[in-house]
């Protein structure tokens, strides 16, 4: 490498032969090189002289126990008016330290940028950072410094208008569009369009031959960076384009950029929410008008292709950056959400519609339908499980007689009542039914023959006890009478243990009604 002159002199030395238009070290200077003789000073030599030769430092948040916080030269920083608070507060461009480069360079060249990058939460670089703040003074990109000397631009003054805009050239209405964080969105060209590359053992060879026409042929008029490539090396980073990308290539990127005057702006959170919504907004109405799932959910995915083709064409041909993720968000949540509304509204309408299919209007007990059911039910789980379940036949004593007497608006009042003190004096497990007229029925699930008896007598107490109120708002006392039965100590059918349930009754209404009857005697 003929270290004895230093080989990144000698690189430079031999590409100034064929006067490139810039040649940009994105490498860190940071170490003397005592070991090889006075390479420092070959460098620095090399470098003093030339206008179009830059070096690259970065800054860090080092903690200054470790390494103290140097001074820069006055001529590296540069002022930069107009709206700049924004810049004062964002965290991303704001530095407590530097790393310096050997001091030949950092006091013999003005030709000095910094190379920061700053990556997205998901560790994607899309974006560069072309300012820092540092000491409370403002310091170039290295790509922004190069930029500015190739368009004969001022280096020293910029402005950043009211609409976070730097601005580079009024005249040529050339600026740079910051996001509120300082940052600027790049418009990736990818690596054919944006640069050629070019081994630096290549270049050490015709450099050693003076091989003109090689160094003619690829650096004469060209902007030349020199930078690690290989893909594993640290300086490796993640872009929209690949997931291994040097990081002098993204400063290339940059560079175009600004050169073409070609961002990418990108929309702000208002826009972001509205755009949003609209989608979702969409989303719903065709979820609405849909006839189906399927039919819904293809028009949805319709509707994301376009919106997401749309966001592509802005971007190529307006370099205006619309949100895709937050609306396709929203618009599968809003048919997920859409769907699941639709699908608890259609249960509870089933369930409505079920339940006025199995209650009686009257008593708002289940009705005969459900009744059967249950038995049925009832008796399978007990012969499955081999427990025991109850039946308790219910009728109204002299019910046609009050009938007659107070007429049927106010027995169907009784009627109400009388089931309503049932339910309340059965469990919330219990089933309680009614059978047909006045004759009502409770079935008592897990249940034996004396429990279900207690329940009965209960119930009968409770009707005893209560005044019922007439339609004619008058007041009165009924009484019932009951029958038990039981599987499988009565019966193991529902036929069966309805006729057991009912010779119960019948006992105690021929007994002087009033009362509960378990067992026929036979």
């Amino acid at each position: 490498m003929a270290c004895a002159e230093g080989f990144w002199a000698k690189l430079a030395k031999g590409m100034e032969k064929v006067n490139p238009k810039a040649i940009v070290f994105d490498l860190l200077f940071v170490q003397n090189f005592k070991a090889y003789g006075n390479t420092d000073k070959a460098l620095s030599d090399v470098i003093k002289g030339k206008e179009n030769i830059y070096v690259s430092m970065n800054f860090d948040n080092q903690n200054e126990e470790l390494r103290k916080a140097i001074d820069l030269p006055e001529s590296l920083n540069t002022n930069i008016e107009g709206d700049i608070g924004f810049l004062k507060k964002a965290e991303y461009i704001n530095f407590k330290n530097v790393r310096g480069i050997i001091p030949e360079l950092l006091y013999g060249t003005d030709n000095i940028g910094f190379i920061n990058i700053a990556r997205d939460k998901d560790g994607i670089i899309r974006s560069k950072l072309p300012v820092f703040v540092y000491k409370d003074k403002f310091y170039k990109h290295l790509t922004l410094l190069v930029a500015l000397d190739l368009l004969k631009l001022d280096i020293k003054n910029l402005k950043i208008d009211s609409e976070h805009n730097l601005i580079l050239s009024e005249k040529d209405k050339r600026f740079i569009p910051l996001q509120d964080n300082g940052k600027a969105y790049l418009n990736w060209y990818g690596p054919a369009f944006t640069y050629e590359y070019i081994p630096v053992w290549e270049v050490d060879k015709a450099i050693d031959k003076n091989d003109l026409k090689f160094l003619e042929d690829k650096f004469k008029n060209k902007i030349v960076y020199v930078g690690v490539t290989t893909t594993s090396s640290s300086d490796v980073k993640s872009t929209p384009l690949s997931a291994r990308y040097a990081g002098v290539e993204v400063h290339t990127t940059f560079l175009n950029n600004i050169l073409d005057n070609n961002f990418i702006k990108k929309t702000n959170l208002i826009f972001d929410i509205v755009i949003s919504l609209i989608l979702a907004a969409i989303t719903g109405l065709i979820v609405y008008r849909s006839k189906s799932v399927s039919i819904a959910s293809v028009k949805v995915f319709v509707l994301i292709v376009l919106y997401t083709l749309i966001t592509l064409v802005v971007m190529h041909y307006m370099n205006l950056w619309i949100p895709l993720v937050l609306p396709i968000v929203c618009a599968v949540a809003t048919i997920t959400a859409s769907y699941a509304v639709k699908y608890i509204i259609t249960s509870r309408d089933y369930e409505h519609t079920y339940k006025l299919a199995v209650t009686d209007a009257l008593t708002e007990m289940y009705n005969h339908r459900y009744f059967q059911e249950q038995m049925k039910l009832n008796i399978d789980n007990s012969k499955r499980y081999n427990t025991p379940f109850s039946l308790i036949m219910i009728d109204i004593d002299f019910f046609k007689k009050f009938n007659d007497k107070y007429g049927h608006q106010s027995g169907d009042a009784v009627l109400r009542q009388v089931a309503s003190t049932i339910k309340k004096n059965i469990r919330s497990t219990d089933i309680p039914c009614r059978y047909g007229g006045e004759e009502m029925a409770v079935i008592l699930t897990n249940t034996d023959k004396e429990a279900a008896t207690t329940v009965a007598i209960k119930i009968c107490e409770a009707v005893r006890q209560r005044e019922f109120e007439l339609a004619t708002g008058d007041w009165t006392h009924v009484t019932i009478s009951l029958g038990v039965a039981t599987m499988p100590d009565n019966s193991d059918s529902v036929q069966g243990l309805i006729e057991y349930a009912d010779k119960c009754l019948y006992i105690a209404k021929e007994n002087g009604r009033n009362q509960v009857v378990s067992e026929t005697k036979e």
